[in-house]
């Protein structure tokens, strides 16, 4: 709520961010290191799950994420609460999927004394996230949050922590909101498929490997157009047998979990003997 002088406090701020970039559902254990963020909530129209266990409400976080393609939002308190989060974290990074993780942090003047459970979260998650940070200049939420959803969803999506210094989070300031996330989508210009085209023509043994997140219905099928054009064989990889169903032996198409059904070798001798090797990440609408 604003006061009377245009001022937020950063909780307020960090939540209003939230909503604007679209964030509907948050999953959270409660922690005292960001009651005043939980406090923002109040009133907005935003559902909190409340979990028991933080490797859960990180699970959950990322499987919003994967099935939205939007970042999946958790929120956990400090040390325990955040190493707890990790397995969340980490099947976001191995899948693919855009999360954001806030997690509550000691007080400023606390830092490097190894008190109130501290811990560097940047050295932490710096290897399984794309981006780690915490914030320590309130007026600075609007910018690095919006940076977050950029991060999370951008290029092959994966997983953010944000750590929120729990004496910055009732700073009172004044700052302007950022605009709507906009996830820049990417894909193949006609010169790449056309390319494509040709070393499909003149290989020999190319394979179509598929895996990742966000696979629609709509993307699932114009691969599997894509394989019967140029008969190609179709692997998908581990847990993603569902991607493509078909079997048809007339186009030369196989589908097999390479690594859970025994295909493994002969995909592998088939890319060692031919160098083309076709991936779909699954970062497909």
């Amino acid at each position: 709520m604003r006061a009377n002088d245009g001022t937020r406090t950063a909780a307020e701020v960090l939540v209003d961010q939230l909503v604007i970039h679209g964030v509907r559902h948050v999953f959270c254990v409660p922690g005292e290191s960001y009651i005043a963020a939980l406090d923002a909530f109040h009133d907005r129209d935003v559902a909190i799950t409340v979990c028991r266990q933080e490797s859960g409400a990180a699970i959950m976080a990322e499987a919003q994420g994967k099935a939205t393609g939007r970042p999946g939002i958790c929120f956990v308190t400090r040390g325990p609460g955040a190493t707890n989060a990790a397995a969340g974290l980490h099947i976001a990074q191995q899948d693919s999927t855009p999360l954001i993780l806030f997690v509550g942090q000691i007080s400023r003047e606390m830092r490097e004394r190894e008190a109130f459970q501290e811990l560097d979260y940047r050295a932490v998650f710096g290897s399984i996230a794309k981006w780690a940070t915490e914030i320590d200049d309130a007026s600075r939420i609007p910018e690095l949050i919006s940076r977050a959803f950029y991060v999370a969803t951008g290029g092959r999506p994966g997983p953010v922590v944000i750590a929120l210094p729990e004496d910055m989070l009732v700073e009172r300031i004044a700052v302007p909101d950022a605009p709507a996330c906009e996830p820049v989508e990417i894909w193949p210009g006609a010169t790449d498929m056309s390319r494509l085209q040709k070393l499909l023509w003149a290989a020999q043994r190319p394979v179509v490997l598929l895996g990742g997140s966000r696979w629609s219905e709509t993307a699932c099928a114009a691969v599997a157009r894509f394989a019967e054009r140029f008969a190609l064989p179709v692997a998908t990889t581990f847990r993603r047998a569902h991607l493509f169903e078909r079997a048809d032996d007339a186009h030369g198409i196989l589908t097999a979990a390479a690594r859970n059904l025994g295909h493994g070798r002969r995909l592998r001798a088939s890319t060692l003997r031919e160098p083309i090797e076709i991936e779909f990440p699954g970062r497909h609408g």
